[in-house]
């Protein structure tokens, strides 16, 4: 297991033992996983995001620490939360990101997670200009979440 998912899945292990929020001290993380702090950085900036339906606070200094809340809300209430989120362009790879956040919260089915995951590659917009393709992305996931049912 490489040491970023190791970090994530302490992370979730702490959020789930503690109803969706932890306060994190990034030195005392690190020194117990066996990293260097730099790495909890990076893990929570890339797998806690709001589009994956996290809240991240962060106090600096000595007594700092950092805060990560999982948003409680109900089927609708997160797929408008996620399409804030997005804003008005979304890469591939964030995109697939949000779908596969839907289905880990049950959100959606699989065979809609399919749907959506095709409707957000790469390929799809190979032949948008490269400069509209985020763009054109968003604009369609959001399209769909509006539509789920």
């Amino acid at each position: 297991m490489r040491i970023s998912d190791l970090v994530a899945q302490y992370i979730i292990d702490m959020l789930e033992e503690n109803d969706g929020g932890a306060e994190i001290r990034r030195n005392e993380l690190a020194e117990t996983i066996g990293c260097v702090p730099s790495q909890i950085s990076y893990v929570i900036t890339s797998r806690f995001t709001p589009e994956q339906g996290y809240i991240v606070e962060s106090r600096r200094g000595g007594g700092g620490y950092i805060k990560i809340t999982r948003v409680q809300m109900d089927k609708r209430s997160a797929i408008i939360h996620i399409i804030n989120s997005i804003g008005d362009s979304v890469d591939s790879r964030k995109a697939a990101a949000v779908v596969k956040e839907l289905l880990t919260r049950n959100i959606i089915t699989v065979q809609t997670a399919k749907i959506l995951t095709a409707a957000v590659a790469e390929r799809p917009y190979q032949s948008v200009p490269a400069e509209y393709r985020d763009t054109v992305r968003a604009a369609v996931l959001k399209n769909m979440l509006l539509n789920l049912e």
